[in-house]
């Protein structure tokens, strides 16, 4: 027998498995996904091949803002209907970021005409409508991702951005006073993400049933121009000038795990029943409880998108754009001594001696010390 014929285990798999992708056949584990992710969402079987862009020509058209998101598709709200909807094999949107986010708008076929008279039926297993195009982007809240899989290029390096909410007006960073403790450094991240992503940042205090909020790291934040909100979702205080501050405006909410976003987002939406947990006794840090985006109607108009808690959060920028994003330092780094200081260790540097000096905010300083630590790692 020779020798090829007695080698056995993977080595003869993987011949077997080039010589079935070369005939046009796939293995039982490729076939078995293919097969699982239709059902998942119950969605019919043509679904998973998707239509021919002429078979779309003469089919009613709507514009209308995505509100979930799944394998393949996307939940989109049109006219007050919701619609489940696959994406057009001409939808093509800009690399680099995620394809579609919860407040996308979206331009779309509907693929049964009954459709466009709100006569939807019972049929669960209704595919509603294909995606067409995505409008750009007014504003976006985003975090840096590695490229895996598809995404992977080892020529390119910039960072893929997950986009967890688009076209918003304002960010509300929530922080709590106790369990677990506000976290300033975080809360300068979520600042220069809310500048990158073109928000108007709110910085919203919770639990201040539990505690007093420190007035020194507030009046850090008001010095920044910051607006801040003061409130406990236990006894309802501060709850009305949180109404008063989204009332029509497109919000979304971002903060750590545990300082009680979908608890307020309970108290100022009627009905919403978003889960909560309670903070973990043993180390003061928050369970996750909000898995996905999720998109909540205001009673007095506008929306707020609720997000997954975050205990850690890249920003996605190099140490030489870190001191845009603080602004402080710019009438001062013209005094230094390089033109290219990092403002962290070189000699004659007129940011270090401001910090010294009480000119600047000491803690924004250490904050961005911090920072420049993380990006100088990656």
């Amino acid at each position: 027998m020779p020798p090829m014929a007695r080698r056995k285990g993977k080595s003869q798999q993987r011949i077997k498995d080039w010589r079935q992708r070369l005939d046009g056949e796939s293995d039982s584990s490729e076939s078995s996904r293919q097969k699982l992710a239709p059902r998942a969402v119950k969605l019919p079987e043509w679904r998973r091949d998707r239509p021919d862009p002429a078979t779309l020509e003469g089919l009613p058209r709507r514009e209308g803002m995505v509100v979930g998101l799944f394998p393949g598709g996307a939940m989109v709200r049109a006219d007050h209907e919701l619609l489940l909807c696959g994406l057009a094999g001409t939808f093509r949107p800009p690399e680099g970021a995620s394809a579609l986010a919860v407040g996308d708008v979206v331009s779309l076929a509907l693929t049964r005409p009954e459709h466009a008279d709100g006569n939807t039926g019972d049929d669960k297993d209704r595919a509603d409508g294909m995606i067409l195009a995505r409008a750009p982007r007014r504003t976006a809240l985003t975090r840096p991702q590695p490229r895996s899989g598809k995404r992977r290029d080892e020529y390119d390096e910039r960072p893929f951005e997950k986009v967890l909410a688009a076209n918003m007006d304002l960010l509300l960073i929530v922080a709590s006073t106790r369990q677990p403790p506000l976290r300033h450094g975080l809360i300068d991240r979520f600042l220069i993400i809310a500048e990158r992503g073109e928000l108007q940042p709110i910085l919203v205090v919770n639990k201040i049933d539990l505690a007093e909020p420190d007035e020194d790291v507030l009046a850090d934040f008001q010095a920044l121009g910051v607006r801040i909100v003061l409130c406990s979702a236990a006894d309802g205080r501060g709850l009305d000038e949180l109404r008063a501050v989204l009332a029509g405006k497109q919000s979304v909410l971002a903060g750590a795990s545990g300082v009680g976003k979908s608890t307020l987002i309970n108290a100022i939406v009627p009905g919403a029943e978003a889960a909560t947990a309670a903070v973990r006794q043993k180390d003061q840090r928050g369970r996750h409880t909000t898995t996905a985006a999720v998109v909540y109607d205001l009673p007095g108009g506008g929306t707020v998108i609720d997000t997954p808690g975050l205990r850690e959060l890249g920003i996605g920028i190099g140490p030489a754009e870190l001191t845009w994003y603080f602004p402080e330092f710019e009438p001062l780094a013209a005094r230094c001594r390089f033109r290219d200081c990092t403002h962290s260790r070189e000699p004659d540097c007129a940011v270090q001696q401001a910090a010294e000096n009480g000119e600047i905010l000491p803690r924004r300083y250490e904050s961005y010390l911090r920072i420049l630590e993380t990006l100088d790692e990656r």
